[in-house]
């Protein structure tokens, strides 16, 4: 598909459009300034900057490849945006390619349909119709199409109601055959791997790109360990039926640019339903992957902290056997783990039943200074052992990048 490419901001400050070609020239986009065949502008959209080299840039790029269309025909172009507006219901932002969009017109665009209530042109000024290359806000759809959607003006409104109920009914099929059915395979699958964990999330948004976007990035920070799946996404405030979904299947909301409705949030508060809400679209996907290195079970990992040298052994009645030590290297502490090393083998490893300084109980003992130590259920101490102490300390696991 030809391109052309418009870098945007270049008014501010630190602007380097040179980057930017340099990054496309690495996906095999090179522009005509480097040598390439395809087209490229600097602009900046808020001064106006360099706005009518692109169109005529545009206009040069469609003469070239011929680019025609009759506007007297049947509209049929792209859904470039769609969202949920509380005052005019359901808003998509349409770009027509062929023929005339007109007031009144059935429109048919994915599984959403409807009569074409008023059309508004970039100005948000109405307008009675929309010809090819242009674009323009509708109001009608039942629904929210999806960015990318493809639109057709039908003949009745029976008859986009069929074709749009046999899609959702399509769909339906589709996602049924695509949902993961568990056997005793993967049951079994999964307990080899140890902590299996899903994390359902249903995503709303006040526009459906961001509904796109906030619902990819998540599955894309599944693991072997932790599946993220989104279970329903949709745009529009945060509803009842939301709620009743995720208290049904355990899942978290996630709101972008949207709030709940009092009745939701009260039955989320009821529910013990988690509504949370982001006006940027990387500090959701932060708290999605904090909460996920949360579920992933602390990795047990020994810190070494002394080794002791047993010099003397006695034997103390009611006590056991009691070791004069001196401490090598580090710091033993009375809460340490100890592990009772003999010619290079382990022989015992246990609790430190008590660490003494002369007759005193003490919490711990540096490096150079002796002590008397005994360890829990073990008698077998002799001279010249080295007794290696240890703490267990909890690593909290990390999502792999």
């Amino acid at each position: 598909m030809p391109i052309v490419f418009a870098i945007n901001k270049i008014d501010k400050p630190h602007a380097n459009p040179d980057k930017i070609k340099e990054g496309l020239a690495a996906m095999n986009f090179l522009v005509e300034e480097w040598g390439g065949k395809y087209q490229s502008q600097d602009i900046s959209a808020k001064k106006g900057i360099g706005v009518a080299d692109l169109l005529e840039k545009v206009l040069l790029e469609a003469d070239m490849l011929e680019l025609k269309a009759n506007p007297n025909r049947k509209a049929t172009g792209t859904v470039i945006e769609s969202s949920l507006d509380k005052g005019r219901g359901y808003v998509a932002t349409v770009l027509v390619s062929n023929g005339t969009l007109k007031q009144g017109d059935v429109v048919l665009a994915g599984t959403n349909f409807g009569r074409v209530k008023a059309l508004f042109n970039e100005r948000n000024q109405r307008v009675n119709e929309v010809g090819p290359a242009m674009a323009a806000t509708l109001l009608g759809f039942n629904g929210a199409p999806q960015a990318g959607d493809q639109f057709h003006v039908m003949e009745t409104e029976q008859e986009a109601r069929e074709i749009a109920n046999r899609r959702e009914q399509l769909q339906r099929e589709q996602d049924l055959r695509t949902r993961e059915v568990l056997t005793l395979e993967k049951i079994g699958k999964r307990l080899k791997m140890g902590s299996y964990h899903e994390l359902n999330i249903i995503v709303k948004a006040d526009v459906d790109g961001s509904v796109e976007a906030l619902a990819d990035s998540f599955i894309k920070l599944s693991t072997e360990n932790i599946v993220v799946k989104v279970i329903y996404k949709g745009v529009g405030q945060i509803s009842e039926n939301d709620v009743t979904l995720a208290a049904a299947s355990d899942a978290v909301i996630v709101g972008f640019q949207v709030r709940p409705s009092q009745q939701a949030k009260k039955l989320a508060d009821r529910d013990g339903v988690e509504i949370r809400q982001y006006s940027v679209i990387y500090d959701a996907i932060e708290d999605v992957k904090e909460a996920m290195e949360g579920m992933l079970e602390p990795v047990i990992k020994e810190e070494l902290t002394a080794n002791i040298e047993v010099r003397q052994v006695y034997h103390i009645s009611k006590v056991g056997y009691v070791a004069g030590a001196y401490v090598i290297d580090g710091k033993v502490k009375r809460s340490d783990k100890a592990r009772l090393i003999r010619d290079g083998i382990v022989i015992f490893t246990g609790e430190i039943n008590a660490l003494k300084r002369f007759k005193d109980d003490v919490k711990e003992v540096n490096t150079n200074f002796e002590c008397g130590i005994s360890l829990t259920n073990c008698n077998d101490i002799k001279e010249g052992d080295i007794i290696e102490t240890f703490q267990e300390v909890e690593v909290k696991q990390k999502l792999n990048a």
